[in-house]
């Protein structure tokens, strides 16, 4: 009975598995809309700094003097430092195969495009040969992972052999 639940829990595994390249192409995307837009926004910060003969650092130590100020400070910065995580992240996600995303889980780390992503996901067919070895990564990981569970969780019940 065990082994036939395990069998289960694994080819759900795989299933769930075999929909990681379309979840990775579609916050791909996302993610390449989230750099168009905050490359937006620091190229008007920049050349609005430029046209002041400010450096950006310099622009935004000058925003200040009020509530309203310091917390649009605040919000640029972060701008700034979202758009050099998205930077990374999409460069490096976009040299990658579908299949090479699935070892970059940490580079799928722009919450915002995560969460929007994952509202609009819905599962599909995966007909394609990176579906079906994720197909087969996600079977095996939830066969293994599951087999392992079971052992460890028998271990303590197994009879001894006599001595």
């Amino acid at each position: 009975m065990l082994q036939k639940l395990i069998f289960a829990a694994s080819l759900a595994t795989g299933v769930a598995g075999s929909q990681f390249p379309e979840f990775s192409q579609q916050y791909l995307q996302r993610l390449g809309g989230q750099y168009d837009a905050l490359s937006q926004i620091a190229a008007d910060f920049d050349a609005s700094a430029t046209r002041a003969g400010l450096t950006r650092d310099t622009a935004l130590a000058q925003i200040t003097g009020s509530t309203f100020q310091d917390a649009h400070r605040e919000d640029m910065a972060n701008a700034f430092a979202r758009l050099d995580n998205v930077t990374a992240d999409l460069a490096l996600l976009r040299a990658a195969s579908p299949l090479e995303r699935m070892a970059f889980p940490h580079r799928f780390r722009d919450s915002e495009t995560f969460a929007a992503t994952w509202a609009d996901f819905r599962p599909a067919m995966p007909v394609t040969l990176e579906g079906a070895f994720a197909t087969g990564i996600g079977f095996l990981a939830g066969l293994l992972g599951l087999s392992g569970l079971a052992a460890a969780l028998r271990w303590p019940f197994r009879k001894r052999a006599a001595v």
